[in-house]
């Protein structure tokens, strides 16, 4: 039996022993008889992980939901298995605001500063996700309007309207007298802001339209100008008065007015987040940082809404069936693209979830792969959800570490190796990142449009978007996905699957990367609209990119049935989506060509390519199957001369970079039931096994390596 499983089993029994003899608490935690939450902060904790992990162990705690006696215990489990930070208070707004205006935070500073004397750090989430009784029972205008005109009822959660001007001062007053109370706390190092911003949040309340109806005001020079670039004469849309302006409710809304609606909910968001996060910085020592957790839901712009925050933190949940590394290294790598920076996994599961049709268990050693792959893609914290299982609730049957009766689950075993890997190489990814010189744009504007009239049932942005990822993932093992409005001068090569919105200024810098030198793909769908979401007056991918590709776009099809595509780079099908295009300069390529099929595609290239200055433009005008995108991807690396930092690796082997301060850490994951062999390109460090590894490293079922390279 591992000494840290012996551990936990004399906590669970209440023997009170302590995990170490005396523990020497760092410099960052407040003394156990302190009582002022104004005390002063160490100079060495300005920096938000000054004196914490190099890599964060965490878990989502809910003290409120449990007796204060058993607080104790839970922590010791915690500190046994690893865990340097607890999330909490992002729902006990009820337990801290108990009557209006009446605040109690004793309970919530003890729980604070037994964490501490546990070694255990904590990120405070202010608890807007879910008003309380009082205030949804006296005001309840704050809560939501759904789009059938029905007033959301108290009983659940999200379930408020976060652009109702009543619900933000209660919002930022909850904050605010948070800060005042914990925001020089030396154990604090940390804020999220709400929980989980999603489609739930929406209200089409009276109120609401009119700030829409005014923001479009701000927006247009004129009711003129704005009819113009919507077309409004179609349909007899034209409108007169400002008042008029309707949401953009069922499928026959204009969709430059839907283009609109949903800018105006990232804004509103962010300006949500916003309120609370300047409430927070006013009392809040500036070592603390913000945060939110996005759920990974589109409705919102999170590029928009993250400008506010420190860095952006993703919920990981892999839901039905098993975890798909491709997909889930796309939403880490887009996490890590919204700041440009490492991100924080706020919640990822250690079992099961509770709101899928099949809420299936991960294997065992699938957990700790997941959370290794979230490090290898730039993650400086893994935190799973929840500790314990609540007593009563909505989510009893998810997945927790600790059971309802306080016994560790058996997952808890898979989670304490990772804490004591965490803690033992956290060092090692102090200072580092990933870094590529490969970049995906991805624009949920040009997703918006591409959804409000897909064309095709099936063509879905987020698979077509992988469907470019996973080749170019292999082959590269770093990828940054990134906005396009993103400096691109570091990158090799830039891929944008399907940027349907196309502005002459993106045009224009887009252009000029291609004239530095580097390489500029564009998928299919690409350069159809303006930034108002009409078509634009030239055709694909505009004029300016059009003349520099020296091709464009004739006609598009919705297939119902695949096309026969072939030619230098090999043979496939199109499917769901293909584009005419034709040649207007001499020197243009077409490596791939449409086989016969309509009698339109027949023999019409489906790839076209040219150099422009010193680098190249290519235009992809099909949804290729997944050989041929295969070998697209590999001609794409091979003409910007990129290369993998590692060197191949068998199939299912996924290999992460992270450098910086000198460093280069690979993490290796075998996602396979197989054990797999791996050729090393020059000999390397065994971190995980503190051994040096020759040219050759075997990898067991699911099994991890983390090599230092230099």
């Amino acid at each position: 039996m591992s000494r840290t499983i012996l551990r936990s089993i004399l906590i669970c029994a209440g023997v009170a022993v302590l995990l170490s003899a005396g523990p020497a608490r760092p410099e960052t935690f407040r003394p156990e008889n302190s009582k002022s939450p104004k005390q002063a902060v160490p100079a060495s904790a300005l920096d938000p992980f000054s004196g914490t992990p190099g890599l964060f162990l965490g878990v989502a705690w809910y003290p409120e939901q449990w007796d204060e006696s058993r607080w104790d215990q839970d922590l010791g489990l915690m500190q046994a298995a690893g865990v340097r930070m607890v999330r909490m208070a992002e729902y006990a707004w009820s337990r801290m605001e108990p009557r209006e205006g009446r605040f109690d935070f004793d309970w919530l500073q003890r729980a604070v500063e037994m964490a501490g004397r546990h070694k255990i750090f904590v990120v405070l989430g202010t608890p807007t996700g879910a008003p309380p009784a009082w205030l949804t029972q006296k005001y309840p205008d704050v809560m939501r309007v759904d789009e059938n005109g029905r007033r959301a009822i108290p009983g659940g959660r999200e379930h408020y309207s976060y652009s109702s001007p009543r619900y933000r001062p209660y919002a930022r007053r909850i904050a605010e007298e948070m800060a005042k109370r914990f925001g020089r706390h030396p154990n604090v190092i940390g804020w999220q802001v709400d929980n989980e911003y999603g489609l739930s949040m929406v209200s089409y309340d009276e109120d609401t339209r009119g700030q829409f109806q005014r923001r479009l005001k701000s927006r247009f020079d004129s009711l003129d100008s704005l009819n113009r670039h919507w077309s409004t004469n179609y349909w007899s849309q034209t409108y007169d008065d400002w008042n008029e302006i309707p949401f953009p409710l069922g499928s026959s809304a204009n969709p430059s007015l839907k283009l609109e609606w949903y800018r105006f909910l990232s804004e509103t968001n962010r300006d949500y987040t916003r309120n609370q996060a300047s409430a927070i910085r006013a009392h809040a020592d500036p070592r603390q940082f913000i945060t939110h957790n996005f759920s990974g839901e589109d409705v919102f712009d999170y590029y928009v809404i993250a400008q506010d925050l420190t860095f952006a933190s993703l919920d990981d949940y892999v839901g039905t069936g098993h975890l798909d590394p491709d997909r889930n290294g796309m939403q880490l790598d887009l996490a890590r693209g919204f700041k440009r920076r490492n991100f924080w996994i706020s919640e990822t599961s250690p079992g099961s979830g509770c709101w899928r049709p099949v809420n299936s268990t991960p294997d065992r050693g699938e957990v700790r792969a997941l959370a290794w792959e979230t490090v290898g893609h730039g993650a400086e914290s893994v935190c799973f959800w929840q500790w314990r299982s609540a007593p009563a609730g909505r989510e009893q049957y998810h997945g927790t570490l600790v059971g309802a009766d306080g016994r560790p689950s058996p997952f808890y075993e898979e989670v304490s190796r990772i804490g004591d890997e965490f803690a033992r190489l956290g060092d090692f990814f102090r200072g580092t990142t990933p870094e590529s010189r490969t970049a995906l744009l991805q624009d949920y504007e040009s997703d918006w449009a591409i959804q409000f009239q897909k064309h095709h049932q099936d063509f879905d942005t987020v698979a077509h978007f992988l469907s470019f990822y996973r080749p170019l993932r292999l082959l590269t093992q770093d990828i940054d996905i990134v906005h396009p409005s993103a400096p691109l001068s570091g990158y090799r090569l830039v891929v944008a699957p399907h940027l349907n919105i196309l502005t002459g200024e993106t045009a224009s810098r887009l252009l000029e990367y291609v004239k530095a030198g580097g390489h500029l793909v564009l998928g299919p769908r690409s350069g159809m609209k303006d930034s108002y979401n009409a078509l634009l007056p030239a055709r694909q991918p505009g004029a300016l990119l059009g003349q520099a590709l020296g091709g464009d776009v004739v006609q598009f099809y919705a297939l119902d049935k695949p096309v026969p595509v072939g030619g230098a780079l090999g043979s496939g099908e199109a499917r769901i989506w293909a584009e005419w295009l034709e040649a207007t300069a001499p020197d243009m390529e077409a490596p791939l060509r449409y086989g016969a099929s309509n009698g339109w595609l027949d023999g019409k290239p489906a790839v076209i390519s040219r150099r422009v200055g010193a680098g190249r433009i290519t235009y992809v005008g099909a949804y290729l199957d997944d050989r041929l995108m295969a070998s697209l991807s590999s001609w794409m690396v091979e003409r910007s001369g990129g290369k993998p930092p590692f060197g191949k690796v068998p199939p299912g082997v996924e290999v992460c970079r992270r450098i910086g301060a000198g460093k280069e850490i690979f993490v290796l994951i075998n996602h396979t039931p197989e054990t797999k062999t791996i050729s090393l390109p020059r000999p390397m460090r065994d971190l995980l096994n503190n051994a040096a590894r020759g040219l050759v490293l075997t990898l067991f079922p699911r099994e991890v390596a983390v090599l230092k390279g230099r």
